[in-house]
């Protein structure tokens, strides 16, 4: 997903992309931690299960002497430019500063500065399911993988016991905990 959304937002000429295309994107080695090295069964299988999830489709026109697929993640889940920006350098280069979402995404979305860079994750972090959270050491994370790999999230500070702000706390724990149940059902249907 990452990398489609990388190339629909950066060489849109060549978008949609082919296997073969997908795969190289994948796999190439600059803008990438980590980098990784797929083959071409791994990546038509990853295809399948997000056209099979309604976030990408086979994209067929005039001219076109190939198969190619394309991202629907701006359409399934009402996405800008500004937010597939952001989730597409999270998928490929892992947790972020806002610093450092803020220039790695300049060819895809030109943030007019870090508050606006932090407003959009906010906003995806508090979506249902939450697409990004904050982790350790002021960066953030996509939630779009395997729990036993995403960094330690930020636990919520702790409140004085005498206000009710504990009681809110805990509530929202719990709403979180559900989320991610539920988003975690959601990323087992891409395995």
């Amino acid at each position: 997903m990452g990398a489609l959304l990388e190339k629909d937002l950066t060489t849109p000429e060549y978008y949609p992309l082919t296997l073969n295309a997908l795969q190289n994107a994948c796999n190439q080695k600059s803008s990438r931690e980590p980098v990784m090295q797929l083959d071409e069964d791994t990546v038509a299988q990853s295809l399948e299960r997000l056209q099979y999830l309604g976030l990408a489709s086979r994209v067929s026109g005039a001219g076109h002497r190939v198969e190619k697929f394309g991202h629907r993640l701006s359409e399934s889940m009402n996405l800008g430019r500004r937010e597939l920006a952001l989730l597409a350098v999270l998928m490929l280069r892992g947790p972020q500063t806002l610093g450092e979402l803020r220039g790695r995404t300049e060819r895809m979305h030109d943030f007019s500065d870090m508050d606006e860079v932090e407003r959009v994750l906010e906003s995806l972090a508090a979506r249902e399911p939450a697409l990004v959270a904050p982790a350790a050491r002021g960066r953030w994370v996509h939630l779009w993988h395997e729990p036993s790999e995403c960094p330690e999230p930020l636990s919520a500070p702790a409140a004085p016991a005498s206000s009710g702000l504990a009681q809110r706390v805990e509530t929202l724990e719990r709403e979180v905990a559900e989320l991610r149940e539920q988003f975690d059902a959601l990323r087992r249907q891409f395995e």
